[in-house]
């Protein structure tokens, strides 16, 4: 969808749109963005500007990006009036499954320590993220 200039960045004015989309609930909370290479076609960019495009909205807070997943328009904002987003964490020894034990290079049923952030907004569950360390590792 090939957009007037008006003298801003082509990087802006793409990501206004994916803005408005976000927020007019087009591209609802917790979604997947279109992958770039839809974007690049759809807006007739580059890749490098639809990345800017999406940086931008990401130090807004409006996106997430998740390595190996894609962007996501951002599960912790408010879906409109009511108390802010609260997260729960938690924390408990788990033994590493293969696939962990391959990414922290240790053996299968190593301990590792599992960090659970639990975002409620509203008292429903927005997001769980999961996060592992090995013990005695920092934050």
């Amino acid at each position: 969808m090939p957009t007037p200039h008006y003298g801003q960045p082509r990087y802006r004015v793409i990501a206004d749109e994916l803005r408005r989309r976000i927020e007019s609930r087009a591209i609802p909370s917790g979604s997947l963005l279109p992958a770039e290479s839809a974007l690049t076609t759809e807006f007739r960019a580059s890749r490098g500007t639809i990345r800017q495009a999406i940086a931008v909205l990401r130090d807004e807070g409006l996106v997430a990006t998740e390595h190996g997943r894609g962007t996501y328009a951002n599960p912790y904002r408010p879906d409109g009036p009511g108390e802010e987003p609260k997260i729960e964490t938690r924390e408990r020894q788990v033994a590493a499954d293969p696939e962990l034990a391959a990414l922290f290079a240790v053996e299968v049923g190593a301990a590792l320590v599992e960090q659970q952030n639990v975002t409620l907004t509203n008292g429903a569950v927005g997001a769980v993220v999961r996060i592992y360390r090995l013990p005695g590792a920092r934050q």
